[in-house]
């Protein structure tokens, strides 16, 4: 049994201590067959379609919890629905800590759970892992990195240089809760209603959309930089030019009031647990249909449509007025450290 309250540094240093924690800490919590054989990689099977989906990211953000969520949760979301986007069937993660000596181990153990209930919730299986611990001030507490791997059926072929005039775009619910979310905890903000992240897999919603929707030109997820980036970067890739429809972008009033305080536009901010798809016009409606029979995008909508071939792609906006503004990508960092 771990003597101890936090993290020390011989709990990296690849011996007995470090043996205690992999065992009472990551073991524990995340308790799969791979992690349990103690080799230096987790062996598992994947169909044999000759394709293979593969993604990593490293999360900083901080705080480390925050309404809706830890930055545990955030890590195995933000891996899963990366893979996802691509249409594979997200099966394996991993996951890399980088520990602050002094750590908590009561917050270790806490994420490590948050990490598991979210596997568990995108039924992928975290089948290896890594630990460093670093002195006292070189961390901010604990960095995480993951990596995931997922198997692509046959005959999908989704990427974001495939988006034709006439297609239509979709989200699959309410933009700019996670970074405003992030904002009113770090800064001491308070609103009338609580505002909180929406970091959720959404490996399931993507392949209901596909079983629905064959034909799904490509899907992203619109975190840092927001819609405005994911579009810019849409269009930019298949030399189109995007419109969409202001009023038809769902955004909940109380962050719409938060980033009007802050001088943001909810277009640029960051969101992970949302999933934007481009669809050819006849299956529109069924894949509308299969994201709002989704429990992650009850509140899914059409928000605009692919337009013309254009030598200098953008993407605009209608506004309630009737007129039209350019939508430009997030310039510098709006909020660092926001995953």
């Amino acid at each position: 049994m771990l003597s101890c309250e936090t993290v020390q540094l011989g709990h990296g240093s690849g011996g007995a201590m470090m043996k205690r924690l992999i065992d009472e800490v990551f073991l524990e919590a995340f308790d799969a067959p791979e992690l349990h054989a103690g080799n230096d990689a987790g062996v598992a099977a994947l169909p044999p379609t000759g394709r293979i989906a593969l993604s990593t990211d490293t999360f900083v953000v901080t705080p480390h919890t925050f309404p809706g969520g830890d930055i545990g949760r955030l890590a195995v979301c933000g891996t899963v629905n990366d893979v996802a986007t691509s249409g594979a069937h997200v099966r394996y993660l991993s996951c890399g800590f980088v520990i602050e000596e002094g750590f908590p181990l009561d917050d270790l153990r806490r994420i490590c759970k948050s990490m598991a209930e979210a596997a568990r919730e995108a039924n992928v299986a975290i089948i290896t892992g890594d630990t460093k611990v670093v002195e006292r001030g070189c961390a901010d507490g604990i960095y995480l990195n993951t990596a995931g791997v997922g198997d692509v059926p046959e005959g999908v072929n989704l990427a974001s240089s495939a988006c034709k005039p006439g297609d239509i775009v979709l989200v699959s619910g309410t933009l700019g809760d996670h970074g405003i979310a992030i904002m009113s905890v770090r800064e001491g903000l308070s609103f009338q209603t609580s505002i909180v992240s929406d970091a959720a897999p959404l490996n399931g919603l993507v392949a209901a959309v596909l079983e629905a929707a064959p034909h799904v030109r490509c899907f992203r997820d619109p975190t840092r930089g927001g819609l405005a980036s994911t579009l810019n970067e849409l269009a930019i890739a298949s030399c189109v030019d995007i419109e969409i429809d202001e009023d038809a972008v769902p955004v909940r009033p109380e962050v719409r009031s938060a980033c009007d305080m802050l001088g943001y536009d909810p277009l640029q901010v960051a969101n992970e647990g949302k999933m934007v798809a481009v669809v050819p016009p006849e299956e529109t409606e069924a894949a509308l249909a299969a994201m709002q029979a989704h429990p992650s995008g009850t509140e899914a909508a059409i928000i605009g449509a692919v337009r013309e071939v254009s030598a200098s792609p953008r993407v605009t906006v209608r506004t309630p007025w009737g007129s039209t503004r350019i939508l430009d990508m997030l310039v510098g960092e709006q909020l660092p450290r926001i995953c």
